[in-house]
């Protein structure tokens, strides 16, 4: 057992030919290999990752300035605000209210009414 660890520890394992050294060496190759490409993929996931938390504070950036915009656009959509400013400018609001005015649509006669009037 003891002398089975210290060939492990000084690596015989790998130079003895006894022991399938080139059969280990390939093994060996491979862990590496999967070593790599498991690197690699926990990288590539990791920069996904701060994309994604870099675009949700973004949309969160917009959204609230959008809220922003749009109570803004309100304020000035209103009809006090739009008297003041037109104040300034020395259109006043007018005294009588507005009259909504209907017109009736004449009823045209079709091709065959016309001809038989």
């Amino acid at each position: 057992m003891k002398n089975g660890i210290f060939d492990i520890l000084k690596a015989r394992f790998l130079i003895n030919e006894e022991a399938n050294a080139a059969k280990n060496w390939r093994f060996i190759i491979f862990i590496l290999f999967l070593a790599i490409i498991m690197i690699g993929s926990n990288n590539s996931f990791d920069q996904k990752v701060f994309k994604i938390v870099a675009l949700t504070t973004e949309v969160k950036e917009l959204r609230s300035e959008f809220v922003d915009r749009r109570s803004e656009l309100m304020k000035l959509k209103m009809e006090s605000t739009i008297s003041i400013k037109m104040e300034e400018r020395g259109i006043f609001p007018s005294p009588v209210p507005p009259v909504k005015i209907k017109v009736k649509e004449v009823e045209e006669k079709n091709f065959l009414e016309r001809i038989w009037k």
